[in-house]
């Protein structure tokens, strides 16, 4: 499963689409399960490497399949490097002004606010582990593939430096933005946490979560590790692949 693969997939369409700012790009995409609730909930975080050119369409079949396995799913939309108040810190204070719309309008959405999680993949990854480092209400948290330390995307220049681009220069040049963004340098002590990746992950090495939970378990915080054989990238975004299995677990095991 390539990136292509997945953005050329007809993407199913959303029950609402909901404004949580002024900005065009400050949006949700809502699917509801059947039944009266209250719903538990799952925030969804895209990825795209924090770049304007990618938006949460790919991410359509993930949630349609997670809706339809009970939960109510809210598709982030955020503002990206390339839209007017993209990157960091904007990005995150998208992020963070989701999460907080999303809990006020409980009762409008029959929602089930003590059973919700944060997900995000790859760079969705890595919002959505600052979210749970900044909301003291936010006590799950899924990484799928993550991006989760900010120094080693720097090291290896994923994505021709997509992470420069994000926090506005090197860590040499900006090393707050790398401290106050990065989830290897602060904790996230309040919240459990699922790293799932791909062995087969040619994009975000596996090393990444590997070594995130290595190090996180040693300053004891709650840290599960699923890495999954035989899978990419994508894989853990693809509701008909092997993968997509462990994904599925992980979020109910998360909203309980």
């Amino acid at each position: 499963m390539s990136a292509e693969d997945i953005l050329s997939q007809p993407q199913p369409p959303p029950d609402q689409r909901v404004a949580y700012g002024s900005d065009p790009n400050q949006f949700l995409e809502v699917r509801l399960p059947s039944g009266k609730g209250p719903h538990p909930v799952l925030l969804n975080i895209h990825g795209g490497f924090w770049r304007a050119k990618y938006g949460l369409a790919h991410a359509g079949h993930l949630c349609e399949a997670l809706r339809g396995a009970g939960a109510a799913v809210f598709n982030i939309e955020y503002r990206r490097v390339g839209n007017d108040g993209g990157g960091w810190p904007g990005t995150f204070a998208d992020i963070r002004a989701a999460y907080a719309y999303v809990r006020q309008e409980y009762s409008r959405f029959h929602l089930d606010v003590k059973r919700l999680a944060a997900m995000g993949h790859s760079a969705g990854g890595q919002l959505a582990l600052c979210l749970a480092a900044h909301e003291s209400s936010l006590s799950q948290a899924i990484s799928l593939a993550g991006v989760v330390d900010l120094k080693k995307a720097f090291a290896l220049h994923l994505s021709n430096d997509a992470v420069v681009e994000f926090l506005g220069g090197k860590p040499s040049e900006v090393p707050e933005h790398y401290r106050e963004a990065d989830p290897m340098e602060f904790s996230v002590a309040r919240s459990r946490q699922w790293l799932l990746h791909g062995a087969d992950d040619d994009t975000v090495p596996p090393a990444f979560s590997r070594e995130y939970a290595e190090q996180k378990k040693k300053r004891g915080e709650r840290v599960e590790l699923v890495e999954i054989a035989n899978a990419g990238h994508y894989d853990l975004i693809d509701p008909r692949s092997e993968a997509f299995k462990k994904v599925k677990a992980a979020v109910f095991s998360a909203l309980g």
